[in-house]
C-alpha cells in the first residue's frame, strides 16, 4: 500500500463510477438478480422489501417488457440458491452472493456469533435454572427435527420441541430486564453460526416471517484471508473509499481494516474528504460524460431506490451524493436511510407509496451539492423520475410497501 497520494479523485468521477458499478445507469442495468447482488457485494435484508426493490431498481427491461424483480430475485435466492440470506457485517442481515457467503461468515459473522452464544448463555444460565447442557440438547432436538422436515416455522419447531417454547429473564439486574423465549434467541445464533438458514418467508415478499431450514456447510476461510478477500470485491465496487468507510460498512476494528487493505495492494488516493483507497488496478481515470461500459452517449438517469438500498448505504461520508442539509429527512435516529430518489449520481429527493399504492416523489429544493439539477437538467430530471415511478409501480402492484424504519420524508409522503 503506498504511502504517496498517486492521484485526485473527484466527485463528479465517483458518480460515473457508480452509475455503472452499482448498475443503475440505463445501459447499466443488470440482467439478473445475482448480477446485482455480485455488483454490490451484499443486500441489505433486514426489510424483507429492500432486497426486492435494489434487484428491481437496476433490472435491466427484458425483450418482452418490464422485468418481474420478484420472480427473479425468488429463482436465485430459493429455487436455484445462488443467492444467501445470511447475518452479516455489523450483525445485519444481507442477502449475498451464494459464492461468497464463506468469506462473509469468516471474515465477520462467526466472530459475532461466538459473541451472540456467550450472550445466550450467559443471560439463560442467570435468568432460569437452564444451563449449556440443557441448551446443548435443545439444540440437537431442533436440528434433528429440522433435518426431518426439510423446513420449518418457528412456530413448527416450536410444537415439535417444546423445549423451544421455554422463558427464561433477560438481563437480569439490567434496565433491559424482560421475558425473553429460547426459541427467538437461539434460533438466531443457530443462523449466525450457518447451522440453519432462513428459507422462504410465511408471507408474501414483503414478509419477514422465515421459515427455517437446515443450511449448507460454508466452508472454512482463514480469517485473514477471509477479510482480505471481503475488501477486494468491496472496494471494486465502492472504491475510492475511506478507511472510516471500510471500518462502518464492516464493523471490523480499525486494525483488522488496515491489515485488509495492505493484503490486497490497496492505492492511496486524494478525496474531497481525505485519504482514500481503491484497488492497484484501479487508478485509471473513468470518463466523467461518458460512464465506462454503457454506451457512446452519455444519457443522464434517475433511480428510485429503496429505504437501506447498499447505494446510499455504501459509505460513512456522503457529502459528495447528498447535501448534507437533506439527512434529517432522509434518515432515522439509528441512521437507516429511507427511500431516496437519484439524478446522475446524486439524491436530489425521496419517495413513498401512498394507502392506495400510487408511488409519489419530492425532489428537494435548494442549490446545495446533493440538490443543484441545473438550469436544463430540471426538465429531464422530472421526467426521467416520473419513468421511474411508473416503472416501480407498474410491477409492484397490488402489493403495498411501508418501510420497516420510517424516515421523516417517507412518513410525510405516504400520508398524502
Amino acid at each position: 500500500m503506498g504511502e504517496t497520494t498517486r492521484r485526485t479523485i473527484g466527485p463528479e468521477e465517483r458518480r460515473a463510477r457508480l452509475a455503472v458499478r452499482h448498475r443503475l445507469a440505463g445501459a447499466a442495468r443488470a440482467g439478473t438478480a445475482e448480477e446485482v447482488a455480485d455488483s454490490l457485494v451484499a443486500l441489505h435484508a433486514t426489510d424483507a422489501a429492500t432486497v426486492f426493490l435494489a434487484v428491481g431498481a437496476r433490472l435491466a427491461d427484458a425483450p418482452g417488457g418490464a422485468p418481474d424483480p420478484v420472480a427473479e430475485v425468488e429463482r436465485a435466492l430459493y429455487g436455484e440458491r445462488v443467492l444467501t440470506r445470511m447475518h452479516g457485517m455489523r450483525h445485519t442481515l444481507f442477502v449475498v452472493p451464494s459464492e461468497l457467503a464463506a468469506v462473509v461468515h469468516s471474515s465477520s459473522t462467526d466472530a459475532a456469533s461466538v459473541r451472540e452464544r456467550t450472550t445466550l448463555v450467559k443471560h439463560l444460565t442467570a435468568g432460569s435454572d437452564y444451563d449449556a447442557a440443557w441448551l446443548a440438547e435443545t439444540e440437537r432436538q431442533v436440528l434433528a427435527e429440522l433435518t426431518a422436515r426439510g423446513e420449518a416455522t418457528g412456530a413448527e419447531l416450536g410444537a415439535a420441541v417444546p423445549r423451544l417454547r421455554a422463558q427464561y429473564v433477560y438481563g437480569v439486574g439490567t434496565n433491559q430486564e424482560g421475558p425473553q423465549s429460547v426459541a427467538s434467541r437461539l434460533l438466531r445464533v443457530l443462523g449466525m453460526e450457518g447451522r440453519i438458514a432462513r428459507g422462504r418467508p410465511q408471507g408474501g415478499w414483503t414478509s419477514s416471517r422465515f421459515r427455517w431450514a437446515p443450511a449448507p456447510p460454508y466452508g472454512e476461510i482463514p480469517r485473514d484471508e477471509a477479510q482480505a478477500e471481503l475488501v477486494r470485491h468491496w472496494l471494486a465496487a465502492y472504491g475510492p473509499a475511506t478507511e472510516a468507510d471500510l471500518k462502518w460498512w464492516t464493523g471490523w476494528k480499525v486494525t483488522d481494516v488496515r491489515r485488509a487493505l495492505a493484503a490486497v495492494g490497496a492505492e492511496r488516493v486524494a478525496l474531497e474528504e481525505g485519504t482514500g483507497f481503491v484497488l492497484p488496478d484501479d487508478l485509471d481515470p473513468v470518463p466523467l460524460s461518458v460512464p465506462v461500459g454503457v454506451s457512446p452517449s452519455d444519457e443522464p438517469w434517475a433511480a428510485l431506490l429503496p429505504a437501506l438500498d447498499p447505494t446510499p448505504m455504501g459509505w460513512q461520508s456522503r457529502d459528495w451524493y447528498l447535501d448534507p442539509a437533506h439527512r434529517a429527512a432522509l434518515f432515522d435516529r439509528s441512521g437507516n436511510i429511507g427511500p431516496t430518489v437519484w439524478w446522475n449520481g446524486r439524491i436530489v429527493g425521496g419517495w413513498a407509496q401512498r394507502a392506495d399504492g400510487e408511488i409519489v416523489w419530492r425532489l428537494f429544493t435548494g442549490t446545495g451539492k446533493g440538490t443543484d439539477l441545473g438550469k436544463d437538467a430540471g426538465k429531464d430530471a422530472v421526467r426521467a423520475v416520473e419513468a421511474e415511478a411508473a416503472r416501480l409501480a407498474a410491477w409492484v402492484g397490488e402489493v403495498r410497501i411501508t418501510p420497516r424504519f420510517r424516515t421523516p420524508l417517507e412518513k410525510e409522503l405516504s400520508s398524502l
